[in-house]
């Protein structure tokens, strides 16, 4: 695996790797489940490295495990407890990045087979001057808005709608800020901006960056490895 001595790049990646990911049923935290013999998150940081554009990978570990983690990753890899929520881990993260890296990226350790082109366009829309940006698919199926007991309102127009995945790509300054202002929990950093009232871009996703959640989604992954 290559070491993040040999990077030359000017983009820092964030991996929360702290959740529990009990969809995934009993067992590790998430991000130390195997895939086809090695934990989902050697398989993301990985693809992290060999994209040219990252200089910098800091991970966030399950409370407890940052001497495990440290472990299984490569030499340079930045490895930081993690916190109680998502938001946390990626905060905790954030702070642990060398002050040279502007353009940071955070990315779920579950979307393991994410490809590098992924990852390129993401910190490619920010150097070119997007202050946050999100890789995005189209939406296939038809989706309901449903009331409290279940019974359809209305049926929105997947024209307009998009399936968002990770890395997720900030300007460092308008994604410290967006911490800095946070309130309630979020599961995406995004989000955080967009309640700044930061315009977020897109680019497209990749099928591949499949966000593995339940055990039929790791029968997939290894499918398709």
């Amino acid at each position: 695996m290559t070491t993040q001595s040999e990077q030359r790049g000017d983009v820092a990646a964030l991996v929360p790797a702290a959740g529990a990911g009990l969809r995934l049923g009993p067992g590790a935290p998430k991000a130390l489940r195997h895939l086809a013999g090695e934990p989902l998150l050697v398989h993301a940081v990985r693809r992290l490295l060999a994209t040219p554009d990252v200089g910098c990978v800091v991970v966030a570990a399950p409370p407890g495990e940052v001497d495990t983690v440290q472990a299984m990753l490569p030499e340079g890899v930045l490895v930081v407890e993690g916190g109680a929520t998502r938001q946390s881990s990626v905060a905790n993260a954030l702070r642990a990045v060398p002050a040279e890296y502007t353009i940071i990226l955070v990315h779920d350790a579950a979307r393991a087979l994410t490809p590098p082109a992924v990852i390129a366009r993401v910190a490619a829309a920010v150097r070119a001057g997007a202050l946050a940006v999100i890789p995005v698919l189209p939406v296939v199926d038809t989706i309901k808005r449903v009331d409290d007991a279940g019974d359809v309102l209305a049926t929105v127009d997947r024209a307009v709608l998009r399936a968002v995945q990770t890395p997720q790509g900030f300007d460092r300054k308008t994604l410290t800020t967006a911490h800095d202002q946070a309130g309630d929990d979020l599961t995406d950093d995004a989000g955080l901006v967009e309640m700044m009232g930061v315009r977020v871009a897109t680019v497209p996703g990749d099928d591949l960056a499949m966000k593995i959640t339940r055990p039929l989604d790791l029968k997939i992954a290894e499918a398709l490895l």
